[in-house]
């Protein structure tokens, strides 16, 4: 299948090169196979009129916990310690595996609804919703994280670790290379030296990814100082876990030689300002980190943290703290949020082929509508990207060449049933 977009406004690979305005797009198969001013001469299937309206890279949410759907909203203004404890785990305790699928349904379609064509998910037992993911036909980098609290329950660790590590062996690079599976840890706080240490050899063995969660609070950072005489990044980079190629989600708290360690082993960061926000985390320190050269990312983290899954807020939100905080507008440019929401992400998850527009590359893209007052005039489009584009605006949503959302009709998930889950799930949850 051969489609080309006409008339359309085209943000060009590392985007600080500008717009093609009313340019050309076309796509065969799953790869973008021309881009320019003018109509290529090669005939094509279909042609689609997209005057006005602007083809981004997809966007990619590098952190987080989708079944977690059903909580949102639960344990708000309770700090991270708490919110995990009191709030979610007695709910998580009694989900089903139809209780993760509709949970996770229905955060594809939220993504998929504000331009995210891959999300790096971590939550326990990944197999039982990853067909959904599959039919979805979104990209995604799935994980079953380990927690092993105990030392002395030895028994339940290594089976965890097992299932873990069987799920990695069974899914990775299944549906033609769009799920790609990653070990995870869940985080320093909720397992011990023993397990970490073995299972991040086991990862190194089989060239996997890493996915963890990483100084995230200030009492989580503080108190593994005290067990360990050692920060979190250093207490994981000592039992080789860093070893692995590693994407770190939060990094709140990170001292500056938490980061030369993060550097040294090219750890990806993940940054999450809405969830870090909400549970009064604090800010992750992003100037020291670019001035170190790490890879930076963007992620929502959960629903239950955060709210929602709307990758364009994060944009803004990422900006705009930093540029606060900071005091220094010069902080954070919109071309380097774009960066981290797109070519950074594709990059950390593995896609070498992916995460910018671009002729080889893949069809990964999302369709802005610019007729809308918030979206005039046009000076500086990553600009308008990040700082007044709304998710809403967000017109069509395509994955290896294959249209998954457009103009608020999901092509690959049944909203209806979704729904009908939904209030069957929550009934039984609460």
């Amino acid at each position: 299948m051969k489609t080309l977009f006409s008339n359309v406004d085209i943000l060009t690979p590392k985007y600080s090169q500008g717009v093609i305005r009313d340019g050309y797009l076309g796509i065969t198969n799953d790869i973008i196979s021309y881009i320019g001013e003018t109509k290529p001469i090669e005939e094509y299937d279909v042609e689609r009129n997209f005057y006005n309206c602007l083809i981004i890279p997809g966007l990619y949410n590098m952190h987080t916990h989708t079944p977690m759907a059903a909580l949102r909203g639960l344990g708000t203004n309770l700090p991270l310690d708490r919110w995990l404890f009191e709030a979610m785990l007695p709910i998580e305790q009694k989900m089903t595996p139809a209780d993760k699928s509709v949970g996770v349904r229905l955060e594809m379609m939220e993504m998929l609804a504000s331009g995210v064509v891959s999300f790096s998910d971590m939550y326990h037992y990944p197999n039982h919703y990853i067909e959904d993911v599959i039919q979805s036909g979104m990209k995604a980098n799935l994980s079953f994280p380990i927690m092993a609290v105990m030392a002395s329950d030895s028994d339940k660790n290594k089976e965890i670790m097992r299932l873990s590590v069987e799920f990695f062996d069974e899914y990775n690079g299944s549906a033609d290379g769009r799920i790609m599976t990653d070990f995870a840890i869940h985080a320093e706080y909720t397992n011990n030296v023993e397990i970490v240490r073995e299972y991040s050899e086991i990862c190194r063995g089989k060239n996997g990814r890493m996915h963890i969660h990483l100084s995230e609070t200030k009492k989580e950072h503080e108190e593994c100082k005290k067990r360990y005489g050692k920060t979190p990044a250093a207490w994981f980079y000592d039992l080789g876990t860093f070893d692995n190629p590693t994407i770190a989600a939060h990094c709140v708290m990170v001292e500056p030689e938490d980061i030369l360690l993060l550097k040294e082993k090219d750890v990806t960061v993940v940054h999450n300002p809405s969830s870090n926000m909400k549970l009064g985390s604090g800010v992750m320190p992003i100037r020291k980190m670019k001035e170190k050269g790490l890879r930076i990312t963007i992620g929502t983290d959960s629903s239950a943290s955060n709210n929602n899954q709307n990758m364009i807020e994060e944009m803004a939100l990422t900006a705009l703290i930093h540029c606060g905080f900071s005091q220094d507008p010069t902080v954070l440019s919109p071309n380097e949020v774009l960066m981290m929401a797109t070519l950074n992400g594709a990059a950390a998850q593995g896609r070498s082929n992916c995460g910018e527009l671009e002729v080889g590359k893949k069809a990964d893209l999302a369709v802005i509508d610019l007729d809308k007052p918030h979206l005039m005039p046009i000076h500086d489009y990553p600009s308008l990207i990040v700082y007044s584009a709304q998710a809403a605006d967000v017109i069509m949503t395509m994955v290896d060449g294959r249209t998954l959302y457009e103009k608020g009709e999901f092509l690959s998930i049944d909203k209806d049933r979704v729904k009908f889950d939904l209030k069957k799930s929550l009934e039984r949850l609460f």
